[in-house]
């Protein structure tokens, strides 16, 4: 058990049944009264942010919260397998822990992994990734003018709405929380 006075930004902790991860907390010493402890808390599964106040006596289990980053070998059914880069172990984790960002998966992508009490929770693409356009309908002269988009296909088979002058062989930088194009990379 850990004292409410602990806290830290990023601290995960077990309240109400639920893991949640500090945000934003602040000491507040009103001119009457006991002081308190008015916190921001992120809930770990589904990303809500809720206010909770705590008295300077409360106390709180702590929670063992670890990132690795690891590398995305192979997908294989409902499964990904993914190495880890110091020890070179494999480990197989459902595709759900990716969600939609599954669809952005690259052989050799770095991902990061989180681990809650050992156990593996989530794991995450980095934000921005490059990923070259396999097939594209083609442009037609002046369309970069027009703030119009068509779908195309990526190497990994998804699917993102870009600007009508991007064509097969490009390389995009691809936004992996939203899959929204953000632009086009030079190499």
């Amino acid at each position: 058990m850990a004292s409410v006075s602990d806290f830290r930004n990023g601290m995960a902790m077990r309240y109400n049944g639920d893991i949640w991860v500090v945000n934003e907390f602040q000491h507040v010493k009103p001119g009457k009264g006991h002081a308190f402890i008015r916190t921001k808390l992120k809930q770990f599964k589904t990303g809500k942010v809720v206010e909770f106040t705590f008295r300077q006596h409360d106390t709180i289990e702590e929670v063992s919260l670890r990132s690795k980053e690891m590398q995305f070998l192979y997908a294989a059914g409902d499964e990904i397998c993914l190495m880890d880069n110091d020890t070179y172990d494999q480990i197989h984790v459902s595709k759900e822990l990716l969600g939609a960002q599954v669809k952005f998966l690259k052989e050799g992508n770095l991902v990061a992994v989180l681990y809650l009490e050992g156990n593996i929770v989530d794991v995450n693409l980095p934000t921005f990734i490059e990923l070259e356009v396999s097939e594209a309908s083609p442009g037609v002269k002046g369309d970069t003018v027009s703030n119009l988009q068509k779908p195309v296909v990526l190497e990994t088979g998804a699917e993102v709405q870009v600007p009508l002058f991007i064509k097969a062989g490009d390389v995009l930088k691809i936004d992996t929380r939203d899959g929204k194009y953000i632009e086009r990379v030079s190499r």
